[in-house]
């Protein structure tokens, strides 16, 4: 069976995302959030995201993953536009974030597992609204707490029950615990097939038994905070890469993906920031450096994003 991958201009075949990053944003609001002040927002200025994207294109980029989600600041028509002034091949997610940020209008709390799941049917079968613009993954679909809340269960499992109707992977968020564990057991008790899940965020855990129970059961481990400097990640790096390079000897080239969570304006190189290149600027020459072969980089930045995101 030919697969595909659904972008936001429409489908293509895996071949063809080249060097892609899968777990990004290109504009989102997370301030909105009620008695917080503390969120941030990564700007909707087009020319000012265009440029940043082209230089991603220009350092060999082929694809980017957004995963803004509604409540958060979805737009396909915009992706659609930066997909066409930029040269990129651009992937948007589908679902709800996490509790503290699932809109109202979206009514989680009275709406039926499978009633949430029809309604990402429905965007993969005939796009966002009225827009015709199709999601290519679910997500990321996330927790707020180290814990799973009962209505972030409800869009966990509808999340599950669209991607077996769909064949769409889907990706997580969950940070500073091994709540990915708890994550995974809903979608696998769902009937979700561990190869189709990514366990996002790994990183803001650097536990090498909590990476070991995810990459046992199949599913997919993705270091996505590379670059951020909000709080210790920059401490934590050589650390992680030691990590990520004893993983990489165990064989689990397969199951790992690369990313950096472009999700505030201090990260663009507008503001002083890495932009949406510092996989190839910074972080994969300290990999080379740590002795990972250019086979073992290829596997991560580009065959494993192609395989998550075909889909028959």
């Amino acid at each position: 069976m030919a697969r595909r991958v659904m972008t936001v201009s429409g489908p293509i075949p895996p071949e063809k995302l080249g060097f892609t990053l899968p777990h990004e944003h290109a504009g989102i609001a997370l301030w909105h959030v009620d008695r917080r002040w503390d969120y941030w927002e990564l700007t909707p200025d087009d020319d000012l995201i265009i440029e940043e994207l082209r230089d991603f294109r220009r350092r060999g980029g082929g694809s980017i993953v957004d995963l803004t989600l509604d409540g958060v600041g979805r737009d396909p028509h915009r992706l659609r536009r930066l997909a066409s002034a930029t040269g990129l091949n651009v992937i948007m997610g589908a679902g709800w974030y996490r509790g503290a940020h699932y809109p109202a209008e979206a009514l989680i709390d009275r709406r039926s597992v499978d009633d949430l799941a029809r309604q990402i049917i429905g965007e993969f079968e005939q796009g966002v609204a009225d827009t015709g613009i199709r999601p290519g993954i679910i997500g990321e679909i996330g927790t707020d707490k180290p814990w799973v809340s009962a209505l972030e269960e409800r869009v966990h499992r509808a999340a599950a029950r669209a991607a077996t109707a769909t064949g769409m992977a889907i990706t997580t968020h969950g940070v500073q615990s091994p709540v990915g564990l708890a994550q995974l057991r809903i979608f696998t008790d769902e009937g979700v097939d561990p190869a189709r899940v990514v366990i996002g965020h790994a990183d803001s855990y650097p536990n090498l038994d909590y990476y070991l129970e995810v990459l046992a059961s199949g599913a997919n481990l993705q270091f996505d905070f590379l670059g951020h400097r909000f709080a210790t990640e920059e401490a934590l790096e050589p650390r992680l890469i030691e990590m990520i390079v004893e993983l990489l000897e165990r064989g689990f080239a397969p199951q790992m993906l690369l990313s950096q969570d472009v999700c505030h304006n201090r990260q663009l190189k507008a503001y002083g920031g890495f932009g949406y290149v510092y996989l190839q600027q910074h972080f994969l020459p300290s990999l080379r450096t740590a002795a990972v072969g250019e086979g073992e980089i290829q596997t991560m930045t580009v065959e494993n994003p192609a395989r998550l995101l075909a889909i028959p």
